[in-house]
């Protein structure tokens, strides 16, 4: 036998054993071979295939890594709608659903599932070949996201068995302990936060670089079949257990009730393991067995009519209030947090929540040593709903506000008509590093590596004192640092000289003047054009400026008038830092109209969105008012959507949007 025969060979059989580890340990949670032996097997998959390029097939497990960075996502047509649920949110409601069923096809069983909280994708399959993933979009139209799927571990490239064609539906997440770590280390890393699971999974999904994506460890289960050619199925039931034999990671709890009290005392059965469970579930899912019934039962335009969403209410959580510490913002705000005894709340370990301010303690009576109540409800940091007061024992302390800075000891301070006590001193160590920080972030100038940890190094070391010494930083002050090496110094210097190019909009959020959101320093830098026409600018020219008004433009005045903050202006200028506004304007269609973004877009995110308005003449507002001349409403569309109807303001869709700027 030649030699590349016996490679080939080699490659098939490394390449099926390798796809039954996987499938053992990430769907069955069954491991059937340790580490090291599973990367033995696969750096010799990965030297056959670097040897032989022309054996790499599209479901061998090395294409599961990620690879280059993708300019965009193409759009996907779904011949089949993924359609989303009809909520309840009580026993009536549920009992209501079973009303309507039994009055089309009469009494049935129910299939009770979890509702994961993640993003629902289609995934397709030729032959038993995974050859497509997309996102749900709107329900019509998706986005390919068919490389990023890849990495999910879960998902299975080969199925076993060549169906000519398999459309399944699932839901994508990150699980909890995952989700907690990539926190973690984003916070090492001086980066905004998830807010909770979904949203990371999400962000996670829609990498244009695919190697982020596997490093972010997402899951799947898989709940329901779209489309199947050549295999006839009579239940959902039936459908799932299907799945799981082909390869899926089905739904875990899929019980057949007889009617609907059953599946109601299911669906609180479920309800009760959400502590237990190492994802988050937001509900419970209600489906007709029957799939000829489901048939016979038809759907509305947006929802199936066999199927309801029974949503469980934000988590509350019960545990106790051991301290109350003091938190130094990089505006100067002294904002007090609760130290709890750990507990799980929405799918993450909580043991600090928020207290807001000293007027919200006196409200709630809030004192250390409490049992108090808290909730997430999607906030990244949660908050004290009420205290046990009858679980009192007598040795809860009152807590006093300082004062004096509990960082740099000069006097806090509470200016009229405000609830904030502030730290007002401008050489203020913690709000030093927090100034840094924001101006290192991705919103800001996005300096990327500059992480927190490293800016305490550089402020420690009395090599950095404000934003603008980050450009005088020299390689040999990086190189001898702990933790910095050669490549490290160097990279880290390349993305600071990266950031000179910035616009003037990214420049003036980053420098953290207070009251100065990313959005109102866009529209300055609009209107003024360059650093030095804002610096002279008074405070009615400020103020006139469309969104900033009075209170933002003394903020700004304020700010350019002190010593420390020419400083820090003429230092940008001197390292070479563009102080001019770039604008990013492509057209003309959308001008001198002002929009609303509601809800979530079906393949545009919020962010991407105010960024086209923009670019095509357009302003973006926070609020409805009597000015706003259109609201893009997507997906669970809130107040806004009312408020927009009551004013009789002009209502649409993505779609419509993008045929206004003729896209």
């Amino acid at each position: 036998m030649s030699e590349n025969r016996k490679d080939k060979e080699r490659t098939e059989e490394l390449r099926e054993i390798i796809n039954k580890h996987n499938h053992a340990y990430y769907v069955m949670d069954n491991p059937t071979v340790s580490d090291f032996e599973y990367d033995a097997l696969m750096n010799e998959l990965l030297a056959l295939e670097a040897k032989h390029p022309e054996y790499i097939t599209p479901d061998s497990p090395t294409q599961r890594v990620g690879g280059e960075v993708s300019e965009g996502f193409e759009k996907v047509t779904h011949e089949i709608q993924m359609q989303s649920l009809a909520d309840v949110f009580s026993r009536d409601e549920l009992f209501a659903f079973d009303e309507r069923v039994r009055e089309s096809v009469g009494k049935t069983e129910y299939v009770v599932e979890m509702k994961i909280d993640g993003l629902s994708v289609s995934l397709e399959y030729r032959d038993g070949t995974f050859v497509r993933g997309s996102t749900r979009g709107d329900g019509f139209v998706g986005e390919d996201i068919t490389q990023n799927l890849k990495t999910i571990k879960s998902i299975p490239l080969k199925i076993s068995d060549q169906i000519p064609y398999l459309e399944v539906r699932g839901e994508v997440y990150m699980p909890s302990a995952a989700f907690e770590k990539l926190n973690e280390q984003r916070e090492l890393d001086g980066e905004p936060l998830f807010a909770n699971p979904r949203n990371a999974a999400a962000g996670s999904l829609r990498q244009l670089d695919s190697r982020i994506t596997a490093e972010r460890n997402l899951d799947i289960i898989v709940f329901n079949i779209q489309r199947i050619d050549g295999v006839q199925l009579k239940t959902h039931r039936e459908s799932l257990d299907f799945l799981e034999k082909l390869g899926f990671k089905a739904s875990p709890s899929r019980e057949v009730c007889a009617d609907i009290e059953s599946a109601y005392d299911e669906i609180m059965k479920i309800g009760e393991m959400r502590d237990t469970l190492p994802f988050n579930i937001d509900g419970s899912v209600v489906k007709v067995n029957d799939l000829n019934l489901r048939a016979e039962l038809g759907s509305t335009a947006k929802t199936p009519k066999w199927a309801a969403a029974y949503k469980f209410p934000a988590e509350q959580k019960e545990t106790v209030m051991t301290d109350i510490v003091l938190q130094v913002g990089r505006t100067g705000a002294v904002t007090p947090n609760a130290v709890l005894k750990p507990v799980r709340v929405d799918g993450s370990t909580v043991s600090r929540a928020t207290l807001h301010n000293i007027d919200y303690i006196r409200e709630k009576d809030i004192k250390i040593g409490d049992t108090v109540v808290i909730r997430k409800a999607g906030d990244i940091i949660p908050e004290v709903v009420r205290v046990i007061t009858e679980k009192r024992t007598g040795a809860e302390r009152e807590f006093v506000m300082p004062e004096n800075c509990p960082v740099c000891g000069e006097p806090l301070v509470r200016e009229e008509n405000e609830a904030v006590i502030r730290c007002i001193s401008s050489n203020c160590p913690a709000q030093k590093a927090r100034n840094i920080i924001h101006f290192a972030s991705r919103d800001a100038m996005y300096i990327d590596g500059l992480g927190s940890a490293i800016v305490e190094q550089l402020i420690e070391n009395g090599l950095i004192d404000d934003a603008a010494d980050l450009y005088y930083l020299k390689y040999d002050d990086l190189a001898n640092l702990e933790r910095f090496g050669d490549k490290s110094a160097k990279n880290l210097l390349t993305a600071i000289e990266n950031t000179k190019q910035n616009g003037l909009d990214k420049l003036l959020f980053g420098l953290g003047i207070r009251h100065i959101g990313a959005k109102a320093a866009k529209l300055l830098a609009q209107k003024f054009l360059t650093m030095d026409a804002l610096m002279a600018a008074n405070t009615e020219d400020i103020a006139s400026v469309y969104d900033v008004g009075e209170k933002m433009a003394k903020s700004i005045k304020a700010y350019f008038e002190t010593p420390k903050s020419e400083d820090i202006i003429n230092k940008l200028k001197a390292a070479g830092v563009n102080m001019e506004f770039k604008s990013e304007i492509i057209g003309d269609a959308l001008s001198g109209k002002t929009f609303v973004l509601t809800g979530t877009l079906p393949t545009l995110k919020r962010s991407e969105a105010s960024k086209l308005i923009e670019s095509h003449g357009g302003r973006v507002s926070s609020s409805v008012s009597k000015k706003t001349d259109y609201v893009v409403a997507g997906e669970d569309a809130g107040s806004k959507l009312d408020k927009a109807s009551s004013l009789g303001i002009k209502i649409i869709g993505e779609n419509e949007l993008l045929e206004l700027i003729g896209e």
